[in-house]
């Protein structure tokens, strides 16, 4: 996990002076770099209360300094954001302010109940965290809250949802855990989830309502116990088991003075003295963390600095705000604020990333993995999976194996199928087969060898077949690496003819039914030239994509154009053209209509609001009975609405149907011509046929597969084009990974057969088909005239 080691930022805020306060005098040098330094003198009438009274001036260096005007907004974006911002990345964070009574402590942290811009460090963290968590929809997020309270070293819930608490007392007492890697836990402090900044707020005035606070001397209205804030939130990726945990500490440390300064006795005397210890332990544990080579840190001497164990030298990223009252008379107090806050600094904490894996998420997504994976066997196999082999299947494997272990033949395989189960029972029956072999299986493997010999010949045997099966492997991938070779030559091919044909049917045709989706909805507009794009692009649509390589033979063209010319389908193909275009011009029209109708609802509805802002600015000026009465304008207004929108709806559902039958007509027109594609590949393959008879020396074929030139579909949309055009033939994979040529008409013809079909398509036997063959040998003497 990642990790970002630094030492605690340390802050300073000077309080403004009171109305009967002295100055004392102090000042702030903001140019030194990298830190601002401040700087506060002694007045000599006070030095003499000092062990030191030589000296006059002493100087501290901090982060920053925020004098006496400076805003809340101000010390929030400096010094808590940066921690928050962390803290949302899944890092531990921790803000917490020291200082005498009435320092400025809670206002810093809390903030002033008067004005809203005087709002704390913690109303406005929890403000920028929910703000920051509705922006990031990429995660799921929980946030909690807790609140504790530390009073004379006892440990208080203040969220605690069942009662109000008249009494610190009545509170729940929380206490402290230890587990066995050293993690602190808070025993009954209740963590109240918060779904948003409301929420989170809230929970924090009901937590401050709860504070205590009785009065000593110094302020009528100061904190003597150190109050804990805390915000968790974790954040899980959906589909993911990793979940990050962070926690942000917001603290207000109880007033630092000492006690001789209150003048205090009795009841608030223990008290100070507890406050005063709490604050002495936590000043222990930064000294011992401060120097280098100590071993123990007394993190467990007091409630407080266990409970910020790891804010103080662990995996935290921790900043502190030193308060300064620096009138005459807490100069001093002032001073040792801030030797305080120079330890601090001195801390180095390592905050790490805090993720872990959800043990219950992980089950969940491992066992939908195996389901997953169960479905896709199915689907590869087809066979439904359950977890054992039936009897029934393991009788059929047996009768596999034996048949094939029976078989001479080096080439014969064992086949079966992709279920690994299946070939696992193989691999260990034939292993039991081969050690223990009973006395049929015996014969079965020495069907032909001498007893003596048999280990010797196998071993030949074994042999012979590694080499053999090297060899298969050899030819395999040679034919499936020219295999990829070509189909990515191919695929290249297709992709720049694409973009050279403007037409590319297969595209606009997805153009066409994207456009005619987009209609459907009544809220986009009909553009008249799209409609005039469409119709006019269905007559220039090529029939079928050129054949990548070599172009086709001019024979194979011809004899197609004399072949559909005399084919009764092609009159179909016409009508069907012809009614293709009326409904175009339909559509067209109806779009402009309802076009037409949208913009006068819509002006209508304007006139509406415009009658409104009439009548509302005459009740203004001159209120009178009539003006409550329905406005007779608006009420026509809104009939001839209701009107323009029965009309809309009508024409509306026409549009619809019309393109239903548009589509209908397309699809029945790619029936007709794939008819006509079928009969024309019959017919030139029994061509082919007597072609080959007559010549045979013309044909050259790989491995004597009877070759005929194939036709093939080209994409799944046939366009509504003349036949008359080129004709460009698409290429489909080649299974076989040959691909077939013969010479024909003195011109190579490069045809790849599609899977369907790896042998020639026999004829009909109808009298159509026969009459074809004999229309295109009768077109094929005419076309051999002409030429000739």
């Amino acid at each position: 996990a990642a990790m970002v080691k630094e030492t605690i930022r340390v802050y300073a805020r000077v309080k403004p002076l009171g109305r009967r306060q002295q100055a004392g005098s102090y000042s702030v040098d903001v140019e030194e770099e990298p830190l601002s330094s401040l700087e506060i003198t002694v007045p000599r009438d006070l030095a003499d209360g000092f062990v030191n009274n030589k000296r006059e001036s002493y100087k501290f260096k901090f982060q920053k300094i925020f004098d006496q005007e400076a805003k809340q907004d101000v010390v929030f974006d400096s010094i808590a954001k940066p921690v928050a911002e962390c803290v949302l990345a899944g890092y531990n964070g921790t803000v917490f302010a020291y200082g005498q009574t009435g320092s400025g402590k809670t206002f810093t942290i809390t903030g002033g109940a008067e004005r809203y811009s005087d709002r704390g460090i913690i109303p406005r963290t929890l403000s920028y965290i929910f703000d920051q968590l509705q922006k990031d929809s990429s995660k799921v997020y929980t946030t909690h809250v807790s609140y504790l309270e530390i009073y004379n070293e006892c440990g208080y819930d203040l969220l605690d949802p069942r009662h109000e608490a008249s009494r610190l007392e009545d509170l729940p007492k929380v206490t402290i855990m230890e587990d066995s890697d050293q993690n602190i836990h808070l025993k009954n402090l209740s963590l109240q989830q918060a779904t948003n900044e409301e929420e989170a707020l809230n929970l924090l005035f009901l937590g401050d309502t709860n504070r205590m606070i009785a009065e000593t001397p110094m302020n009528q209205a100061s904190s003597r116990s150190h109050c804990i804030f805390t915000i968790h939130i974790s954040s899980k990726e959906p589909g993911s088991a990793t979940i990050r945990r962070s926690k942000l500490h917001l603290v207000d440390l109880a007033g630092s003075e000492r006690v001789a300064k209150t003048g205090v006795g009795g009841h608030l005397l223990t008290e100070a003295k507890y406050i005063n210890l709490s604050l002495h332990y936590l000043e222990q544990v930064i000294i011992a963390l401060a120097e280098k080579n100590r071993s123990h840190i007394p993190y467990r001497n007091s409630m407080m600095t266990s409970v910020l164990r790891d804010s103080l030298g662990g995996n935290c990223m921790t900043t502190m705000i030193a308060t300064l009252a620096l009138d005459k008379r807490n100069i001093d107090e002032s001073i040792s604020t801030c030797r305080f806050a120079q330890r601090v600094a001195l801390i180095k904490n390592e905050a790490i990333l805090n993720e872990e894996i959800d043990p219950r998420l992980m089950i969940v997504q491992l066992k939908k993995e195996i389901q997953d994976l169960k479905d896709e066997l199915e689907l590869v196999t087809g066979k439904q999976r359950t977890t054992e082999l039936s009897q029934e299947e393991l009788l059929q494997l047996n009768d596999l194996i034996e048949t094939f272990l029976k078989d001479n033949d080096p080439d014969s395989t064992l086949d079966v199928g992709a279920d690994m189960r299946k070939i696992k029972y193989c691999f260990a029956h034939m292993k039991q087969l081969m050690n223990h072999p009973t006395t049929s299986d015996k014969k079965l493997l020495s069907q032909d060898i001498p007893e003596e010999d048999t280990n010797n010949e196998t071993g030949e045997e074994l042999e012979k077949l590694k080499e053999l099966l090297q060899q298969r492997d050899n030819e395999i991938n040679n034919i499936l690496v020219n295999m990829l070779k070509k189909e990515k030559k191919k695929a290249q091919d297709a992709l720049f003819q694409l973009n050279a044909t403007s037409a590319g049917s297969t595209v606009l045709e997805r153009s066409l039914s994207i456009n005619l989706e987009e209609r459907q909805s009544p809220s986009s507009c009909f553009s008249l030239k799209e409609a005039k794009e469409f119709s006019s692009s269905v007559h220039r649509l090529p029939f079928l994509f050129r054949q990548t390589g070599g172009r086709m033979s001019l024979g194979c063209q011809e004899a197609f154009e004399v072949f559909q010319q005399d084919h009764a389908d092609s009159i179909t193909i016409e009508d069907n053209k012809r009614l293709l275009k009326q409904r175009f011009a339909e559509v067209k029209c109806l779009g402009e209509k309802l076009n037409e109708v949208r913009s006068k609802i819509n002006h209508l509805k304007g006139e509406i609001t415009q009658r409104h802002i009439q009548r509302a600015a005459l009740a203004v000026s001159n209120p009178s009975e009539e003006l409550n009465m329905m406005d007779p304008v608006e009420k026509k207004l809104r009939m001839q609405i209701e009107e323009e929108k029965k009309s809309y709806k009508t024409m509306f559902s026409r549009f619809k149907g019309l393109k239903v039958e548009i589509e209908h007509l397309q699809l029945l027109m790619e029936k007709v011509k794939m008819k006509m594609q079928k009969d024309f590949e019959v017919w030139w393959s029994e061509e082919a046929k007597n072609l080959q008879q007559e010549k045979p020396e013309m044909v050259t074929s790989p491995n004597t597969v009877t070759v005929y030139p194939q036709f093939i579909k080209s994409s799944q949309h046939l366009s509504t084009s003349s036949f008359s055009e080129t004709i460009k033939v698409s290429s489909n994979e080649d299974p076989a990974g040959k691909n077939n040529s013969m010479t024909f008409s003195n011109r190579t013809l490069k045809t790849s057969t599609p899977p369907s079909s790896t042998t020639p398509i026999p004829l009909t036997g109808d009298s159509q088909a026969d009459a074809d063959i004999l229309a295109f040998i009768k077109a094929r003497e005419r076309i051999l005239q002409k030429k000739g």
